[in-house]
Parts: structure tokens; C-alpha cells; sequence
């Protein structure tokens, strides 16, 4: 195994990790009156982000030269990832989950951008393909992924725009 496949097997092991926290807040969220909007396209964006891990693991060349400056933006972005995850705490989901007069969140990145966490992954999708000149790789993941976050966007704004969550003008 090279450099990239080590690192692939990383990330799948933090997206497993983060899955399981994802389940035990949507469970607590469910419990406390929740409900999944929009779980449709859930499926497909588990499906995109496994296969271009696959891609990166099968489709990279163990000797694959490495772009050092991108690999450590690759883990800057990680470092941002988790950032977003500890700011929403126990609302954090990989799922839109709709809680009735839940906060709305302005911790971290939140401050700033109402979806920090997808201009982040879509970074990731086309930074770590390029550190191993993977530039087919980060293409087409690229694309996919903006279209599969354009659903997801509209869909979890339709939640956030709801005149029932705290500090929303509506």
C-alpha cells in the first residue's frame, strides 16, 4: 500500500467514527420530538463519498508522486471539519434532522457561513485527489458533490428557514 491508500483507510476510519456520533445525536434528536426532512438523498451522498474513497484507494497509484502543500491542506481542512462538529455539538448530524425550537447555531464557523461544513467537503473531495495528481478523481467527485449539495442545501434550508427556530426572522 502507498502513501494515499494509508491515508484513505484514515479517513474512513474518522467517517466511521464521526457516523457513529451522527447516529447517537440523531437518535437523541429523534427522541426529543425530531423528525429526518429529506432523507431521499441521503443514500446517494453515503454512495458518493464511499466511492470516492474506493476511487482514491483503487484508482491511485501506490508510487503516485505527492503534493506535499496540498496534503497539508488536506489536513488543515480535517482540522476545519472538526471544528464545524464540535461547534454544533449534540445537534450535529450527517442527516437533516428538523427539532421544533431547537437554537439556531452562531458558535464557530457558524458566525460566518450557514453551511461551512460543505464548502469544506467539498474542498476535501478535490484537495486530496490533487495531492496525488488525481485531477480526474477531484473532477468528477467535484461535480457529483456540487450537485448532491445543492439538494442538500435546499433541503436543509427549508428546515432553517422555519418560523419556529429561535433568531430566525421569519
Amino acid at each position: 500500500m502507498g502513501l494515499v491508500q494509508w491515508i484513505v483507510v484514515a479517513v474512513a476510519l474518522q467517517r466511521l467514527g464521526e457516523l457513529a456520533l451522527s447516529q447517537r445525536n440523531q437518535k437523541r434528536l429523534l427522541a426529543q420530538g425530531g423528525h429526518e426532512v429529506g432523507g431521499r438523498h441521503y443514500p446517494l451522498i453515503v454512495l458518493l463519498h464511499a466511492a470516492w474513497l474506493a476511487a482514491l484507494f483503487f484508482g491511485v497509484p501506490t508510487n503516485a508522486s505527492v503534493s506535499w502543500i496540498l496534503l497539508a491542506m488536506f489536513v488543515v481542512l480535517q482540522g476545519l471539519r472538526v471544528w464545524v462538529i464540535a461547534s454544533l455539538g449534540r445537534y450535529w448530524t450527517t442527516r437533516v434532522i428538523a427539532l421544533p425550537n431547537a437554537p439556531l447555531s452562531k458558535r464557530g464557523p457558524y458566525r460566518w457561513l450557514r453551511h461551512p461544513n460543505y464548502l469544506i467537503v467539498g474542498a476535501e473531495i478535490a484537495v486530496l485527489p490533487l495531492a496525488f495528481g488525481a485531477w480526474e478523481i477531484a473532477f468528477l467527485f467535484s461535480l457529483a458533490n456540487g450537485g448532491l449539495l445543492a439538494w442538500r442545501i435546499r433541503i436543509e434550508n427549508s428546515v432553517l428557514d422555519e418560523p419556529n427556530i429561535p433568531g430566525n426572522s421569519h
